[in-house]
């Protein structure tokens, strides 16, 4: 019979999307007084994979991942997308009473076998945690990559989004060597 272990602890990162800097910036700065410092952020990059952002949002859209340096246990993924929504009510405005998000914040963690997305939209392949929140597989590591799955968003699936994953597994990696 298998013995239940506690898994180790993982790799926290959160995907950004915004008109502007300046929104990357605010937001960052409220989830490092939250996580801790950052150990890894991309750049900016242009994002027009769809237009589901644009109306809320606006155009044109980037596209940011900031890695935080302080691993997390994997179970409070669901907590931490909870404070992500908290954070876009924050930093959003009211019109006509909806909300209008100036950032869209996607917390997920990176594993050195996978990376996983939090979500509140529950489908076939997600996972219930806690609070309406879901998780989801989105890329496996495999060969010498990681790679996508059927269902995986097509930004993640894009080239430069599995070479930035497979940096900072290497980052996290290294990070397993010195734990306990």
């Amino acid at each position: 019979m298998a013995v239940p272990r506690l898994s180790k602890p993982v790799k926290l990162f959160v995907g950004m999307i915004a008109q502007n800097l300046e929104w990357f910036e605010k937001a960052t700065h409220i989830l490092q007084k939250i996580y801790g410092p950052t150990d890894f952020e991309s750049l900016p990059k242009s994002w027009d994979y769809t237009q589901y952002y644009v109306r809320e949002l606006g155009t044109p859209l980037l596209r940011r991942f900031i890695f935080f340096e302080r691993l997390i246990p994997p179970d409070e993924l669901w907590k931490i997308k909870s404070a992500t929504h908290a954070i876009e009510k924050q930093l959003g405005r009211m019109i006509d009473g909806e909300l209008h998000r100036k950032v869209n914040l996607d917390p997920g963690y990176l594993t050195q076998s996978k990376v996983v997305l939090a979500t509140t939209k529950d489908f076939a392949h997600r996972i219930y945690l806690q609070e309406g929140i879901y998780a989801e597989v989105t890329l496996i590591y495999q060969g010498k990559g990681f790679q996508p799955l059927a269902y995986t968003y097509p930004d993640y699936r894009a080239k430069e989004y599995l070479e930035l994953f497979n940096q900072v597994r290497e980052i996290y990696r290294k990070d397993c060597q010195s734990l306990p």
